[in-house]
């Protein structure tokens, strides 16, 4: 386990970068972990937990504490929302369309929930990557804007694949840009292999998943 490891990371990173390590949450992403390899997790205090799929979080989530904060952080297809929204998945970081967007409203209206979802960027450009275009997120927002029961907080964005962590700094840095123009407080980048460059960039939510569980690095000193 090495929670205390990316947690030491994470300070690192946000003590070159000149912010508060308060500023910056950890989503510990559990895909194909089981709950006892997640209750020590839970048990040093991290409550937020990311799921890629709607039935791996169904299966486990009642084997956890109803503390635990659940971020759902793959993609989605609209037939799974009722699940997410009976229960009680507060984060969306996949919303990518608008007919999604009208989904997540009308099963929250249903449930007496309310869904704080990210707008996904496809700011990788890549046929792979899943996400609004960056030039349909600002009609995108306007129209969640009007929904019941769904709050867009900020954006989601995956960068292209690279060795080289700083491969992701163009797309974290052009995530966070329109984040600023569209006023929006919450950015999602940053994974296992780059979320020390996210934080440089201005991330305030990290998803990470492998790093959690593999053999400890050592920490970069603080410049």
């Amino acid at each position: 386990m090495s929670l205390a490891h990316v947690r030491a990371r994470i300070e690192a990173a946000c003590a070159r970068a000149g912010r508060d390590p308060g500023e910056v949450r950890l989503v510990a992403v559990s895909k194909g972990r089981t709950p006892d390899e997640i209750r020590p997790l839970i048990d040093a205090g991290l409550l937020d937990l990311g799921e890629n799929r709607v039935q791996e979080w169904r299966d486990k989530a009642p084997a956890l504490p109803a503390a635990v904060r659940w971020h759902f952080v793959g993609n989605l297809q609209r037939n799974k929302v009722k699940y997410l929204a009976a229960g009680g998945v507060g984060w969306v970081h996949s919303l990518n369309s608008e007919r999604l967007a009208r989904t997540l409203s009308d099963q929250a209206v249903r449930h007496d929930h309310r869904f704080t979802a990210l707008i996904e960027v496809d700011v990788a450009r890549e046929p792979t990557k899943q996400g609004a275009r960056v030039e349909d997120v600002p009609a995108l927002l306007e129209t969640c804007r009007t929904l019941p029961g769904l709050e867009v907080a900020g954006l989601m964005a995956m960068a292209p694949f690279s060795d080289d962590p700083e491969g992701a700094r163009p797309a974290f840095r052009e995530t966070v840009a329109l984040a600023d123009a569209l006023d929006l407080k919450e950015r999602s980048i940053g994974m296992s292999r780059d979320f020390e460059v996210a934080i440089e960039e201005g991330a305030t939510l990290l998803r990470i998943g492998t790093a959690l569980w593999e053999a400890d690095r050592p920490v970069p000193a603080a410049g």
